[in-house]
């Protein structure tokens, strides 16, 4: 790591200065805490000059007309007192935090005991020399469920397998940096990341209080996210192999070099991992069937059949059924990481007893140790900005001021994916630039006729396409090391600008992508609509 910190010193430039203003930033905890400073005071500000909006969708009962919501300020004697009293309950009801850690109790086995390194490294030795880009591409971007594994297994192994087949390794780690980074939301299934992000907007939907009904499906941009697998994968294809490779120029180092500093990279491949591999397939397979019982046998408990009996017939679909499925998607995500973790490690010989399974999701959760943090933080923040309720004035007002300027929503949503990409490059955590923005987005988007699964693939494509460019992300000194032991001169400008073009065509293309699904209207997830109609005007309930 001290090689690229002395590279990085000597940065300039934009990128200089972009990564001097990010170093001078505090850490992501305390941003959130210096956000609830400022928020107090703003409340107090906003409350004393009288700052309101018309709830959207509630009626004073007393007038018949629309609720007026006028801003309270963070030190009224009943938001302090909540601020203590709930103090505990804010924290523990933050919707990410219990979707982000069920799911992480089984991924940490799956990538403790190996499996997800065994995988990886398992189907990228097997591609075709032709292939060896495409494979590398697509594993780096389904590799986005193995978190750490992805950058610190598959990265230099890339490296290792371009060299072998006599091309240049650097090329190969670009590739792979480019999927598992710049590709970060891109993915053939929902993950862990789906539950992170939709329970930040369901957090957000719940504080503006504009849809008490709606309720996160991390499944929500299922159908988004594969199209940018689609769409990326050729992508990165492209720019490895007519763009990058060319201009690294051909490879004369042998396969072998560099071969002593990834010595310790562990890649699995011998007949134990195999063997591993074949029962972690079976028990996916298993976990598959008993979903599939739970949804097709007589009397399931993941169909709600009488779901419709209180809603008009033309508003029922099999979707409103399915709702128990699609709310069960963590816990199936759960059991699938921990099951095939399992049967790989018991197969492989890296778990031996129930022990060791309880240490892995025990060491797994130590890993969260920093997102609990964060989620204290971040948590509050969310919350108070519910409780002055500057949140839903601000989109209220914000969503006028939009329509005002006649842009079209598709364009708006460009702009979104733009702006994201922008902050992206000073705060790199996904999950906190997500609580920062969903609180004002989410609703503001509501109003202006985009769902919450919409606004969250918009935000989804701006946060991963700068990913590979900001020395401010946290492996961006790993992959720096990677390159250097296959060339010691390979400096932080170097990475980033042979990283640059995959990040301005996966941004552009992104953005394209989200803009063309929004004009067309195209679903992206199961029961998860692009657009969105606020429900029609009912009277607030009266509190308890």
């Amino acid at each position: 790591m001290a090689e690229a910190r002395t590279a990085t010193s000597t940065q300039t430039g934009i990128l200089g200065w972009v990564e001097r203003t990010g170093n001078k930033l505090p850490d992501p905890v305390f941003i959130f805490f210096y956000l609830i400073l400022a928020l107090v005071v703003v409340s107090i500000i906003a409350a004393m000059a009288g700052v309101s909006a018309l709830h959207p969708t509630a009626i004073d009962e007393a007038t018949g007309a629309a609720l007026r919501i006028d801003a309270v300020s963070l030190l009224a004697p009943e938001n302090i007192q909540r601020l203590w009293v709930e103090m505990p309950k804010t924290f523990t009801h933050f919707h990410p935090l219990g979707y982000v850690l069920v799911v992480m109790l089984g991924a940490g086995v799956a990538e403790r005991s190996g499996f997800f390194a065994a995988g990886m490294s398992k189907a990228v030795k097997s591609a075709p020399k032709a292939l060896l880009t495409p494979v590398v591409a697509l594993v780096a971007m389904i590799g986005n469920h193995a978190a750490d594994a992805g950058y610190v297994v598959l990265i230099p192994l890339a490296g290792i397998l371009f060299a072998a087949a006599g091309r240049h390794p650097l090329a190969g780690i670009a590739a792979a940096f480019a999927g598992v980074s710049g590709g970060f939301s891109a993915n053939i299934s929902p993950g862990q990341l789906d539950a992170l992000l939709f329970g930040i907007t369901e957090e957000a939907v719940g504080a503006s209080a504009l849809d008490p009904t709606w309720t996160a499906n991390i499944a929500g941009n299922w159908y988004f996210i594969t199209a940018m697998t689609v769409l990326f994968l050729p992508i990165i294809w492209y720019v490895t192999d007519k763009v990058i490779e060319p201009r690294l120029g051909p490879w004369k180092g042998g396969a072998t070099a560099g071969a002593a500093d990834t010595a310790d990279v562990a890649i699995p491949g011998d007949e134990q991992a195999s063997k591993g591999l074949r029962h972690a397939g079976l028990a996916a397979l298993f976990v598959i069937a008993l979903w599939l019982v739970m949804v097709f046998a007589p009397g399931t408990p993941l169909i709600d059949e009488a779901a419709c009996d209180a809603i008009p017939a033309a508003k029922c679909s099999i979707h409103t059924q399915l709702a128990p499925l699609y709310q069960s998607l963590v816990a199936a995500f759960f059991l699938l990481f921990l099951l095939t973790g399992w049967a790989y490690g018991r197969a492989a010989g890296t778990i031996k007893d129930h022990r060791d399974l309880v240490n892995m999701m025990a060491e797994s959760m130590k890993d969260m140790g920093y997102y609990l943090v964060l989620a204290f933080a971040a948590a509050h923040f969310v919350a108070m900005f519910g409780w002055s309720n500057l949140g839903l004035i601000t989109a209220v007002h914000g969503a006028a001021g939009i329509e005002s300027t006649g842009l079209p929503l598709p364009l708006v949503l460009g702009l979104m994916v733009l702006f994201a990409a922008l902050l992206n490059l000073f705060v790199g955590s996904a999950s906190a630039k997500w609580a920062l923005l969903a609180p004002i987005l989410v609703p503001m988007l509501m109003l202006l006729g985009i769902s919450p699964e919409g606004a969250t693939a918009a935000y989804r494509v701006g946060d991963s396409a700068t990913n590979i460019i900001t020395p401010l992300m946290v492996y961006f000194p790993l992959i720096l090391v990677f390159a250097q032991r296959w060339q010691k001169d390979f400096g932080l400008g170097s990475l980033t600008a042979m990283m640059l073009p995959y990040s301005l065509w996966l941004l552009v293309s992104g953005t394209l992508l989200i803009v063309g699904w929004v004009y067309l209207g195209i679903p992206l997830g199961p029961d998860a609509p692009v657009g969105y109609t606020l429900p029609e005007m009912a009277a607030p309930a009266i509190a308890q």
